[in-house]
């Protein structure tokens, strides 16, 4: 029987293919096209262009978006997981709703017609308005609050061998996005950086369905590698031709990561991260053919191409450069708690690094939650207190626009304020009948619920983090009281209003002056090992001093999962 922990990590192994992956090999294809009979139009509309095209009978409108090069927002590999594919039919005959958009789509939207591009299947003449499009910038500036934390120079670099204009390349690979930072390495200081998607998401908006996905078969694994190093080539030509650099002149490229974006990056054997009894096992994820990456990326022929491996299992090089960047090993007593699909914490007794990792599930990201979305422009990232005799609750959206969806910290903010208000119990149930659908955030062009549905993955994703934290505390004999500062990590962390965090066990209950938002630290860190002349020996230290728990095998995990659960504050030092 799995643990919860097991459950959670494994909760998207049951991956189902799309229906038609060779749309040229299916029987409705070959009927139609022998007999010659006439194809219906499928007719798209995005905001700014409305196309037609022909389609036959079996395909799912994802496959057609995909065949026609039109990129939808999915997160699933299109099994109705993920609900981000959303269209809206305008006209025409379908197949009704399946079973997995009933459970994931609102019955608003089903009785407005939006369905999931994945599950749609168009029987005659259809026509659909795409809802949820993949953004045409692939890349954009870091924003100044995006920045990392490292100062803005650095010590110059000695390149004696490269020529007189020196850069060097910062890349965090994560699960939603992989960060760049360009670096003068002669002078010592930050020129430019971006920021882009992680093409990988369309294996799979999770870790774990990527692995399955590249262990399917080496054409997947390769596949997916190819895709994340050209997306690193892409970001990188970006930045170069609009700030004016060349990209000859780019001489070093340090790279870090979790665990399963280095695994499928470099085609290490994905079935090591799939074995729960491999996770506290050191993995090295190197070039094969180093060459290979520097013609790819089009940099100095004689560039060094440096890919930092794990420190362990789900526990990856973000977390050493985050260890690195917030110097947690100079406070005892420290704390790093990076959050993502896969949070990694940290904590430094002084002596040891104590290290684990918790599937928490995509809830951080934004992805299977109705309402969720990235933290970016349209998202609600800070909810105001309301009272329920208020008519209209206030809340602010980053880029100032219309609000589409909740980021992260939105999410939090909302669920402490409908937890304070007495609208939501303490087990995360709404506490009102007419509110059995949901809470209702906003409501006209664009309605925004908050789901039972939404606030039971938020209540395990904290579950995870809070067990995660107590099993370190425990290892390193610890009480909260010991703890000095708590560091946030991760662009879930950017805009968290700390004592909501806290009020609903997100965090441990200390005083909010020592706790710190630290933002992207695993690029800061990654910069401070492209920079610094001692990172080797520095990530050597490091790892000499940690010590990885794998929570599927804690005893007690199971129990402090559920005392976890409850929105209230983190229950850690009980026995």
């Amino acid at each position: 029987m799995f643990s919860v922990i097991e459950e959670a990590l494994f909760f998207h192994l049951a991956v189902r293919f799309p229906r038609n992956p060779n749309l040229k090999t299916s029987p409705q294809w070959s009927m139609q096209h022998a007999m010659g009979s006439k194809m219906p139009n499928l007719t798209l509309i995005t905001d700014d262009s409305t196309r037609e095209m022909q389609f036959y009978h079996g395909s799912t409108a994802r496959e057609l978006l995909d065949a026609a090069g039109i990129r939808i927002r999915s997160g699933c590999r299109g099994n109705g997981a993920c609900g981000l594919c959303l269209v809206q039919i305008v006209a025409g005959s379908a197949n009704l709703p399946t079973k997995n958009e009933r459970l994931i789509l609102s019955p608003e939207q089903i009785e407005r017609s939006i369905r999931l591009a994945c599950q749609l299947i168009p029987e005659k003449d259809l026509c659909i308005r795409i809802i949820n499009m993949v953004s045409k910038s692939g890349w954009w500036d870091l924003s100044p609050d995006k920045l990392p934390c490292t100062p803005s120079h650095l010590h110059p670099k000695t390149c004696v061998q490269f020529p007189r204009i020196a850069y060097g390349l910062a890349v965090d690979l994560g699960t939603t996005h992989i960060n760049l930072s360009l670096w003068d390495l002669k002078h010592g200081h930050r020129v430019s950086s971006r920021i882009g998607m992680n093409p990988q998401s369309y294996y799979g908006m999770d870790v774990v369905t990527r692995l399955i996905a590249a262990g399917q078969s080496p054409e997947n694994a390769h596949s997916i590698a190819c895709m994340t190093l050209d997306a690193v080539h892409e970001g990188l030509m970006d930045l170069c031709s609009r700030g004016g650099f060349g990209l000859r002149n780019v001489c070093e490229v340090t790279i870090v990561g979790n665990t399963t974006m280095l695994v499928l990056l470099t085609e290490t054997d994905p079935h090591i991260l799939l074995n729960p009894h491999l996770w506290t096992q050191p993995i090295e994820c190197k070039l094969d053919k180093p060459q290979t990456w520097v013609n790819i990326l089009e940099i100095h022929q004689q560039a060094n191409v440096n890919v930092i491996s794990p420190l362990a299992g789900f526990v990856g090089s973000d977390l050493l450069a985050g260890v690195l960047a917030t110097q947690l090993m100079d406070h005892p007593g420290g704390l790093l708690i990076d959050f993502g699909t896969n949070s990694e914490m940290a904590l430094w007794d002084g002596k040891k690094l104590w290290v684990t990792s918790a599937a928490g599930g995509p809830a951080f990201e934004s992805c299977q939650i109705q309402c969720g979305m990235p933290a970016e422009e349209g998202s609600i990232y800070r909810v105001e207190d309301w009272k329920q005799d208020s008519t209209q609750m206030h809340f602010h959206v980053i880029g100032g626009g219309e609000a589409i969806g909740l980021c992260g910290s939105g999410l939090v903010d909302l669920i402490a304020v409908l937890r304070r208000n007495g609208c939501l119990t303490r087990t995360g149930k709404f506490a009102m009948s007419h509110l059995n659908d949901g809470f209702i955030i906003q409501q006209g062009s664009r309605t925004i619920r908050l789901t039972p549905v939404d606030v039971d993955m938020i209540q395990r994703a904290k579950a995870a983090i809070g067990a995660g934290v107590k099993t370190l505390l425990t290892m390193a004999q610890m009480s909260t009281a010991e703890l000095n500062c708590i560091y946030v990590c991760g662009a879930f962390g950017q805009h968290l209003n700390i004592p909501n965090a806290q009020a609903i066990g997100l965090l441990p209950d200390i005083s909010s002056k020592r706790v710190e938002l630290c933002g992207n630290t695993a690029l800061a860190g990654c910069e401070r090992l492209l920079m610094s002349p001692t990172g080797a020996t520095d990530l050597l230290s490091l790892r000499s001093r940690a010590t990885v728990i794998n929570l599927s095998g804690v005893s007690d995990f199971d129990s402090m999962f559920m005392e976890n659960l409850f929105l209230q504050p983190m229950k850690v030092d009980e026995t």
